[in-house]
């Protein structure tokens, strides 16, 4: 099994600080900071170093970082190959995902782990792509349903391996009684002039609906901020505004709103994958459970065609 003060030291890698880090493993920092301290007390090198008020991985901590990548996929390799003996498939597996998936793909990803494997219990946890990344990292889930963005790990990172599910576009929501209301498709220049409603600035929401924008050659005029999506259709329903949503929300269903498809170079589209621990894919539990969110999102798309 692989030293915890290795993954400690991978978090601070991530996160930049040993704050944010042990936030990210539900430690106290100064619980971190000791046993990185004693990590490097035992391999007679420095790990981090002071530059004021942060810190920082010394070119030792990089080093040690590289073969920490390479014994990590490893040891899931292992795992995966002993799996191959086991009679039968038991323990727990935790599936972690975005809100819109974590309420779509994975409760039928489950059902169909329990119907497979009776003896397996299975969890999950809603949480943001950032967040699924971390919860791989220190082994507290086995599989993520992220949100692919700019600021999510590139595909080539040694540490992860991604599987492509489905690309989910963004429809516009406008109030049923707006002159675009029966338009069958709208392009985001459309509505250029309207009032916005959008996620809060830091979330992959904000920053896909302002590129987009800014691609097809406008600056939104944001009235409102909203997370979810149930929210911002509530905003749009009381007309507040417009917003985009995901073409898998159904929250419209509550809120007397209209959905249109929007068209164009310009519009914007989540692209959702699947993620693990680099070497751990193939487990048997892990696999099945991908291949039944592969089929899921085939499914959605069928649905939503």
């Amino acid at each position: 099994m692989i030293d915890t003060r290795l993954t400690m030291l991978s978090m601070i890698a991530l996160h930049g600080t040993v704050t944010a880090a042990a936030e990210a493993m539900q430690y106290s920092p100064s619980t971190v900071s000791y046993q990185i301290k004693r990590l490097g007390t035992e391999l007679n090198v420095e790990l981090l170093e002071h530059r004021g008020r942060y810190v920082q991985l010394t070119p030792a901590a990089t080093k040690l970082l590289e073969h920490v990548d390479v014994m990590t996929a490893e040891w899931e390799r292992a795992l995966t190959n002993l799996d191959a003996y086991a009679s039968s498939v038991s323990g727990t597996l935790t599936l972690c995902g975005f809100s819109t998936a974590a309420s779509i793909l994975l409760p039928r990803t489950m059902q169909a782990l329990n119907t497979e494997f009776p003896q397996l219990a299975t969890q999950a946890v809603e949480a943001e792509a950032s967040e699924c990344y971390d919860l791989l990292l220190s082994g507290d889930a086995d599989l993520g349903v992220i949100v692919v963005s700019a600021e999510t790990p590139a595909r080539n990172d040694a540490r992860f391996s991604h599987d492509f599910l489905i690309d989910d576009p963004l429809d516009l929501i406008v109030p049923r009684d707006h002159p675009l209301a029966q338009c069958s498709s709208v392009s985001l220049t459309d509505v250029a002039e309207e009032t916005w409603i959008v996620g809060r600035p830091g979330t992959t929401y904000h920053q896909l609906v302002m590129a987009n924008c800014a691609s097809a050659g406008f600056t939104p005029h944001i009235g409102h901020y909203a997370n979810e999506w149930e929210t911002g259709m509530a905003l749009v329903s009381g007309g507040f505004g417009v917003c985009v949503v995901s073409r898998l929300s159904r929250a419209s269903e509550l809120h007397p709103v209209q959905r249109i498809p929007l068209s164009g170079e310009h519009a914007p589209t989540r692209h959702i994958a699947a993620i693990t621990r680099a070497g751990a894919k193939d487990r048997r539990a892990t696999r099945y459970a991908l291949d039944a969110l592969k089929q899921g999102a085939a499914n959605l798309v069928t649905e939503l065609s």
